[in-house]
């Protein structure tokens, strides 16, 4: 077994490799953005939607193991909160964005808003002020919540005083209300206004959905590889990570429902303000990537998690994570890219080196962040009883 500090070398490494890979991949992009810039601000907010998508969801998982405790939370608390504190970087990489609004938002062109009443009827809302006004402060909040969990957090690794982690528990559940209120806005802002006429009720809870099971995935990977290490190779059993396992069944179930009930219910209305939305991505080469999604993104992954000797075995719960990662960026991609290619099925290649760049700028701040904490939180008052009553 290894304990943390002999490894750190090896995260040292890891650090400054995705950090090449996304410095050179974002200067192709860059290429790209001259020589292309619509398609390049598209696979940009494709790349952000999905890693902005593991800050968020760590904030939100965060919050609900602060809430129920048990010793699945514990073994990936550490990484939940160096994924929270990746957030600035986010702040910064959504910038870029402000340059691509036209390119991006048909709401923000004002020829179109012209002669569309439909738009005009939603410009008190839809337009790039207040756009940008939302966004500051959907950002602001995560900040406020996420510098306030994270600090608490490290003052109890500093104190026997167990009042921090009282503060913690009492914040965790107004901080998933306002996450999951705040996500909405923000998903109905930078990815449903994509096609401004039409509208979904649900759409920002399967957002929400999807990044909570994006976070899980992403934790079994990593907690994966950080098994054998110390300390947590001295208290991680097989049933935590069945605990996980069962987590992320919960949530591939959840998210079929709600997609499936949003498409049922909008199928079922058959009206021409919504359906078209279903009609672009059922059609025209796109249909098949959908099947890619029900099968790979909901049938096979639940039908594998169903397995107790799966979700026992963190190798074969890994490969099962590593695809369910994959399919939420497809899933994304069949989102947002018909909004731009309503001819048919389309794939740039700056739809892979987007997503490469910004997650190789992302993965560097996470593994610097993951460095600067012990891997288990220190004096909290639950972390003993939580393990001591597995082992029992």
């Amino acid at each position: 077994m290894n304990d943390f500090e002999s490894i750190k070398p090896q995260l040292n490494k890891i650090q400054r490799q995705t950090l090449v890979v996304g410095v050179v991949a974002l200067v192709v992009c860059g290429f790209g953005a001259y020589t292309n810039p619509a398609q390049f601000f598209q696979s940009y907010l494709l790349g952000y939607i999905f890693w902005i998508g593991l800050a968020l969801g760590s904030l939100a998982l965060m919050s609900l193991h602060h809430l129920v405790g048990g010793g699945w939370g514990f073994a990936i608390q550490r990484l939940l909160e160096a994924a929270t504190r990746t957030l600035p970087l986010l702040a910064l990489l959504f910038l870029p964005l402000f340059f691509g609004m036209k390119e991006l938002y048909v709401w923000a062109r004002p020829e179109v808003v012209a002669a569309d009443p439909i738009l005009q009827h939603k410009s008190s809302y839809l337009n790039v002020g207040f756009f940008w006004i939302r966004s500051a402060g959907y950002f602001l909040i995560w900040f406020i919540f996420i510098f306030l969990i994270n600090k608490w957090s490290l003052a109890q690794d500093k104190s026997e005083d167990t009042s921090f982690t009282e503060r913690i528990q009492k914040i965790s559940g107004p901080a998933i209300l306002v996450y999951v209120l705040t996500m909405t806005f923000a998903s109905i802002d930078w990815v449903m206004s994509l096609d401004p006429h039409w509208f979904s009720t649900i759409f920002g809870f399967i957002f929400v959905i999807g990044q909570v099971l994006l976070t899980l995935a992403f934790a079994v990977i990593v907690i994966g590889r950080l098994s054998n290490v110390k300390p947590l190779s001295d208290v991680l059993q097989k049933q935590h990570f069945h605990d996980l396992g069962n987590l992320m069944l919960a949530f591939v179930s959840l998210w079929v429902y709600v997609s499936l009930s949003q498409f049922l219910i909008i199928w079922s209305g058959n009206l021409p303000e919504e359906i078209p939305w279903y009609i672009l991505r059922l059609n025209g080469g796109w249909q098949w990537l959908a099947l890619f999604i029900v099968v790979f993104h909901f049938a096979l992954p639940f039908m594998v998690l169903l397995s107790r000797r799966t979700k026992r075995n963190i190798q074969t719960l890994s490969k099962v994570a590593i695809a369910i990662m994959f399919m939420r960026l497809i899933e994304l991609f069949w989102i947002i890219a018909p909004n731009f290619h309503p001819e048919g099925f389309s794939v740039h290649w700056l739809d892979i080196a987007a997503p490469i760049g910004i997650g190789g700028l992302w993965v560097s701040a996470f593994v610097r962040q993951l460095k600067s904490r012990a891997l288990l939180p220190l004096n909290d008052p639950r972390v003993e009883a939580a393990f001591a009553i597995k082992h029992h």
